[in-house]
């Protein structure tokens, strides 16, 4: 057992018209809603037997020992997003992009990977701008060595997901696009491009026309070990089919997703760490109306197999539960999490999972469109789930921002997950046509009270989470290793934000818990950790997929341990099957967890 805090620092007229019309009735709609004081909405969970005692506690009282502090400049990050924008609104422009937090170069230490954009043929705004990978020097500062990595290549990027495919001991990357994805293959710290070898540009077998994908998660299917890839498309676009879009009915606008076709996600299934066999139909997962944005991978009815949880735009929302033969059925419908209350499609953006209330029932968190507040799908029994975001306290504070990156992470350490939203419009006129949301808007931070509600303390936290962002992606990581949960923000066509968490170190408890699994998913990913304090547990999941577009650090598993000394024990369930037991665990502590160890 090591001391974890060694290192702290002191034209298409027809559309235009009807989404003018639709905006107008919205609009009425959110006007509506937005003058309804929060009393008024049903803020009275369905079940009672197992519910919280929630509080109505609200910002107007909250306080907090959360400081998190930006230190963007200082840790040497200079990457600016690019979007390639050149006047005319194509919709990609506005939607990207994310971040890959993942050790690409075995030290340990969690390395960033930022997603950008690039120009368009036949123009030359950001003609030239590439993805930007930055090593740790484990003194809190970062270095670019895209490079160095070979990875300075110019792709129309938009989501990233890491893992060891080939089990050879170090993490590849697959980076999501419009246009054809890249899949990198990671030898020792250089990478190459092995898209075509592997079979995982991420279209379908004879389209003409490359897919725009969005979120990717890596995750074993199949339970045979070996990690397969699920791959999240959106929409049917491209440049050459582009249409014409207005908010106000005179100036074209960024489009919405219901202006086009869907796209169906692919499931590639790994033949062995060498090549992915789309397997998409004979899965069960084809759904050529879907138009996907989030995914999250964790198994939600307790049957020992990975499901998947999809986010969808504009479209009803997918549960895939895995039936342990190779097939997955859709159960969004039944399980209640496919629309919201009023049985109408949100438009799906972040996604994340956590056992908010520490009482074994998960809870999916959706960020949604602006006049859409966030949905807290939670258990309610069996695989049944209720969206409880108003008994929770985050329906009227979540209802005007437009909120993208969704991340469920513990970061003042006190036992109980807290939620990060980022927030930011897709239309930079938007204030004109809707005086009261902007393009820019601030993050949201919602500490959770460990009694069923969140508080948002927001504006205590400090000027990072004050100055508006168009904010897209969310990851979180303990990057200085000081046993605390760092946030990084990705925005739409400008620099991310690092930032970092000063918890007072008389303050911080917590343990870090490292998963070693067996060959060939060496990482874990897939386990699920429950560490016990005091009769009650956190659950923490090994994924590749949160937020939006975006990876955060989830081997080693970072728990806060709140006022407790020790950790009572720590249960980690194998991807596949198995389980092991560690016992006591005192705070400020690391520990390896090994599969099969015995």
């Amino acid at each position: 057992m090591i001391d974890l805090f060694s290192g702290r620092r002191g034209a298409n007229p027809r559309a235009a018209l009807s989404s003018t019309v639709a905006l107008l009735i919205g609009l009425v709609a959110a006007t509506t809603m937005s003058c309804t004081p929060e009393e008024a909405v049903d803020e009275t969970p369905a079940y009672t037997e197992t519910s919280p005692s929630f509080t109505g506690r609200t910002s107007t009282d909250a306080s907090t020992n959360l400081r998190l502090t930006d230190v963007t400049v200082e840790s040497g990050i200079d990457f600016r997003h690019a979007t390639g924008a050149f006047g005319d609104k194509w919709m990609p422009e506005t939607m990207g992009s994310g971040v890959a937090v993942f050790d690409y170069d075995g030290d340990t230490w969690p390395d960033l990977f930022f997603v950008s954009g690039t120009g368009w043929a036949g123009h030359a705004e950001d003609r030239g701008a590439t993805s930007r990978l930055y090593r740790n020097q484990h003194d809190g500062t970062f270095r670019d060595v895209t490079v160095a990595a070979g990875l300075a290549q110019p792709i129309y990027g938009m989501g990233a997901a890491a893992a060891d495919y080939d089990a050879d001991g170090d993490v590849d990357l697959y980076l999501t696009a419009v246009g054809d994805n890249r899949l990198y293959r990671n030898d020792g710290g250089r990478f190459t491009d092995v898209t075509t070898a592997t079979g995982t540009a991420g279209n379908e077998a004879g389209a003409s026309d490359p897919a725009w994908s969005a979120a990717a998660a890596w995750f074993d299917s199949d339970r045979d070990g070996w990690l397969d890839l699920l791959v999240c498309n959106y929409v049917d676009w491209t440049p050459a089919t582009d249409l014409y879009f207005s908010r106000d009915g005179v100036n074209k606008s960024y489009a919405t997703p219901e202006e086009y076709e869907g796209e169906s996600c692919r499931l590639l299934r790994s033949d062995g760490g060498h090549r992915f066999n789309d397997v998409t139909v004979e899965a069960g997962l084809e759904n050529p109306d879907g138009k996907s944005l989030g995914v999250f991978v964790d198994d939600f009815n307790g049957d020992g197999w990975p499901d998947v949880m999809i986010a969808n735009d504009t479209y009803q929302n997918f549960l895939y539960l895995n039936q342990g033969d190779g097939t997955f059925v859709d159960a969004g419908q039944r399980a209640g999490v496919a629309f919201d209350e009023g049985g109408r499609a949100r438009a799906g953006m972040g996604i994340d999972v956590a056992d908010v209330f520490n009482r074994g029932r998960l809870s999916i968190g959706i960020g949604n469109f602006s006049n859409e507040p966030v949905a807290l799908y939670t258990q309610i029994g069996g695989d049944q789930f209720q969206d409880l975001a108003g008994s929770a306290r985050l329906t009227r504070s979540t209802l005007l921002p437009l909120t993208f990156g969704l991340r469920f992470a513990d970061l003042d350490l006190d036992r109980y997950v807290d939620l990060v939203l980022g927030n930011g419009h897709i239309e930079p006129e938007i204030e004109a046509i809707q005086g009261d949301v902007s393009f820019a808007q601030s993050p949201q931070l919602f500490q959770n009270d460990g009694r069923g509600s969140f508080v948002d303390v927001s504006e205590l936290l400090g000027e990072g989470f004050v100055e508006p962002i168009v904010a897209r992606g969310i990851a979180t990581t303990d990057f200085d290793r000081d046993g605390d949960l760092d946030v990084v923000m990705t925005t739409n066509g400008g620099p991310p934000k690092l930032l970092r968490n000063d918890i007072d170190p008389a303050e911080v408890r917590g343990i870090r818990v490292r998963l070693q699994g067996a060959h060939p998913n060496v990482a874990a990913i897939g386990a699920t950790v429950e560490v016990f304090v005091g009769g009650s547990a956190q659950r923490f999941v090994v994924s590749t997929s949160s937020s939006y577009l975006s990876q955060s650090e989830t081997n080693p598993v970072l728990a806060g341990l709140g006022d407790a000394a020790t950790a009572d024990s720590v249960v980690v369930r194998w991807p596949t099957g198995g389980t092991s037991t560690h016992g006591v665990v005192e705070a400020r502590g690391e520990i390896t967890i090994v599969e099969n160890d015995s």
